[in-house]
């Protein structure tokens, strides 16, 4: 691997770790901005990943070479993870080449006693070896040893779904999820996009939650003239579950109160034939950009996106307005951490609280917006009951007029209608349980 390339990576790292950035944007920004050639741009993500996914791990197996390891310069011992990382869990590069490359960036960055440092470390991991985690006898710190998860969310999860289930999703989360893509169906059919890429070598197949949903077994979609050209526009399935269950149709007038970055109101427009009216907000203007950016991308003209606080719709908007709304609520993401990794070191257990009070306002400000028999679809991206139940249940405590619409369990795809996730409040997909985000859906019915 080239020198050049490493110090990029060891950049990247340094700035998602003090910046608190978004790993995949990171990424996707260096690599257009340094011309990153192709051929190195799956080794860069995955080093970039791996490293931030398995960083707990990494940190326990340097803990058994280098004493006060955490009072160590930030750059020298990311430059250890990567560099472990890449010497426990990869095998396209051998040992010596990452020892020397990582040798000389300490020259360059550092000093001759950090250099030696470095070479002393790797070559006692190279020589003995990683500390086996079996040693861990407490089975909530070897859990969170094992799968890179903190230790008090590790112990919140078991809390909440036991030791078993727990330690399955920890497991999903340091695994590489299948990418998905939706197709715009005004532009092409799901047949038609995976003849055309399967024609290009790529291994595909349908997804079970969607009819417009296309499951990438191999194949990098960004590089090809459909994605391009807004011919299909990347989607998790669980998110594509959203625009099914909204039940929108050709002429109604939709709510979309957290819609950035677009992808879920998108597919809410393409399932209404863009015809009808879709009111969509964002806090942010910058966000507000992206969602138009796409609705441009995909040809569609029934979205109106602005930027204004979904906590205050009622502000702008009178009661029973809508035929649809959809509340894709801000939350802690800890459904997406095998995509952003990074966030299982941000988020402290203080953020969810917070957040499941800002879910209930928006919650209770855009309820009286629905029109009577009317649907509202409540949606997180996380795993976390506070976040989800919890909110419903305040909310459905406070709103006699509302309901969970015990239709929403009858019209999950096949698939889902036995799911474990299943309670009598909404679903809550698991990332081990159909290889997708975690994720929470229900569907709330406004009485006549």
């Amino acid at each position: 691997m080239k020198y050049q390339l490493r110090n990029t990576i060891l950049d990247l790292l340094l700035r998602i770790e003090k910046d608190s950035g978004f790993s995949h944007l990171l990424i996707d920004s260096e690599i257009k901005s340094k011309r990153i050639p192709q051929k190195d741009e799956g080794l860069l993500t995955e080093i970039v990943y791996g490293t931030i996914q398995r960083q707990i791990t990494l940190d326990f197996y340097l803990d058994s070479y280098v004493k006060n390891s955490k009072k160590m310069d930030l750059w020298v011992r990311m430059l250890l993870r990567m560099s472990l990382y890449q010497m426990v869990y990869l095998d396209k590069v051998p040992d010596h080449a990452i020892i020397h490359e990582a040798v000389e960036i300490a020259k360059q960055r550092g000093h001759k006693g950090v250099a030696s440092l470095v070479n002393g470390v790797l070559r006692n991991v190279q020589r003995n070896g990683v500390t086996e985690t079996d040693s861990i006898e407490d089975s909530v710190k070897r859990l969170s040893v094992v799968t890179s998860h903190p230790e008090w969310l590790v112990e919140r999860w078991i809390g909440i779904y036991g030791y078993e289930t727990t330690k399955a999703m920890c497991e999903a989360n340091t695994t590489k999820k299948r990418s998905s893509v939706r197709i715009q169906p005004l532009k092409i059919t799901r047949q038609e996009a995976m003849e055309a890429l399967q024609k290009q070598g790529f291994e595909v197949r349908e997804s079970k939650f969607s009819a417009q949903g296309i499951i990438i077994d191999k194949g990098n979609i960004l590089n090809t003239e459909l994605f391009k050209q807004g011919y299909v526009t990347i989607q998790d399935q669980s998110s594509m579950l959203v625009g099914e269950m909204l039940d929108a149709r050709p002429g109604m007038h939709i709510l979309d109160g957290c819609s950035a970055p677009g992808g879920k109101v998108t597919h809410i427009a393409e399932k209404m034939q863009d015809k009808g009216e879709i009111h969509a907000y964002d806090l942010h203007d910058k966000k507000v950009k992206q969602i138009n950016e796409k609705a441009a991308l995909l040809n569609l003209s029934i979205i109106n996106a602005n930027a204004f606080d979904a906590r205050k719709l009622d502000e702008i908007h009178e009661n029973e307005s809508f035929d649809r709304i959809l509340i894709d609520a801000p939350c802690s993401g800890l459904g997406v951490i095998r995509g952003k990794p990074e966030i299982k070191y941000h988020k402290k257990e203080d953020d969810i609280k917070r957040l499941s009070k800002i879910q209930l306002d928006i919650l209770e400000s855009t309820a009286p917006l629905l029109k009577k028999d009317g649907l509202l679809i409540y949606s997180t991206c996380t795993v976390d009951v506070e976040e989800n139940e919890n909110v419903v249940k305040q909310f459905l405590e406070k709103n006699h007029d509302f309901q969970v619409d015990m239709e929403f369990f009858e019209k999950l795809p096949t698939e889902l209608i036995k799911s474990s996730g299943i309670t009598e409040i909404g679903l809550q997909l698991f990332p081990q349980d159909y290889q997708t985000d975690g994720f929470f859906l229900t569907r709330l019915k406004k009485n006549v």
